[in-house]
């Protein structure tokens, strides 16, 4: 995967999840990628709408990582909920 684009949208994240040749930091980091990719295409002209958008997605990529790796996945949604 390149640093400078991510093939994969939020469309992709079960698709990622039941990869059995990757391993599961692979899941996550492209799956945090996919996030990372979502939020630095706000700016400053986006909508509140585009904003709750992204937001319900990150829930949905983070319930993914979660069935991944509890931990990680957990602490990530207890920190979007702070």
């Amino acid at each position: 995967m390149s640093d400078l684009d991510c093939k994969y949208t939020v469309s992709d994240i079960d698709k990622i999840v039941s990869y059995k040749s990757w391993s599961d930091r692979k899941k996550i980091d492209t799956l945090l990628h996919i996030d990372c990719t979502q939020y630095a295409n706000l700016g400053m002209d986006s909508t509140i709408g585009e904003k709750k958008n992204v937001r319900t997605q990150s829930r949905i990529i983070y319930r993914a990582i979660k069935s991944i790796d509890e931990s990680k996945g957990k602490l990530l949604l207890d920190y979007m909920d702070k």
